[in-house]
């Protein structure tokens, strides 16, 4: 007699995040940021950064701590080998911004724009951000760990290895993304409020299934009534 086989459980390739080391940092020490400006090993503490302009700015092996952002500009800003830690403002500008081996911990944040943003080895851990854009981003090996994001909006983005760990997603926006190897199953809340057609590529489990069950079905046009006729 063949032997039947379960099915094998679907993989997800896990995302690849490592921990930032920091060498030994300066204190600031200048007036304000600078557009274009150069920024190595530099540590920003409890500073009110808010409403200055450092668009273009590259952070290498720096640390923000404790900072507000309120307004800030950091279009097109470079962050790499870094931690924000604590940061909070609302309005900071990070359009087309690129992070990479960054961890943002504890951050508030409010209406943070990062559209067409790239983040790469980041690890977002506590805090809550609310009305975050990241319209047309690309976030690989990204981990969403304990925060809070309400009214995410990622329409358009790239998601690839990116994982959610027991955070809250509120009314998240999921229009026109592309999902690969991306791990829902952690997440504490989710809640979709457009795109749920959009996730293919990405895995949840039976319960988040039962949840989401009337928007799928309301995508495909089936209407669920109580009781029968």
């Amino acid at each position: 007699m063949a032997r039947t086989r379960g099915k094998a459980a679907p993989t997800v390739a896990v995302a690849r995040v490592t921990g930032v080391r920091l060498p030994p940092l300066a204190p600031f020490a200048g007036t304000g940021l600078e557009p274009d400006g150069d920024y190595d090993g530099v540590e920003f503490a409890g500073l009110d950064l808010g409403g200055q302009q450092g668009a273009g700015a590259r952070f290498i092996d720096c640390a923000l701590r404790e900072c507000a952002l309120e307004g800030t500009g950091l279009a097109g800003a470079r962050f790499v080998d870094s931690v924000l830690d604590g940061v909070r403002g609302v309005g900071t500008d990070l359009a087309r911004a690129s992070l990479r081996d960054v961890e943002i911990r504890e951050a508030r944040l409010g209406g943070a724009q990062a559209h067409g943003s790239a983040l790469t080895g980041v690890l977002v851990k506590g805090g809550k951000i609310d009305y975050l854009n990241l319209r047309e981003a690309k976030l690989t090996d990204v981990v969403f760990d304990g925060c809070v994001l309400a009214e995410a909006d990622f329409a358009g983005a790239r998601l690839e290895r990116v994982a959610f760990r027991n955070c809250v997603l509120r009314r998240v926006d999921f229009t026109a993304v592309v999902m690969k190897d991306v791990d829902l199953r952690g997440a504490a809340e989710l809640d979709i409020a457009r795109g749920v057609e959009r996730l293919t590529g990405a895995v949840i489990d039976s319960g988040q299934l039962f949840d989401l069950a009337p928007a799928f079905a309301a995508q495909i046009g089936v209407r669920v009534v109580d009781g029968g006729a």
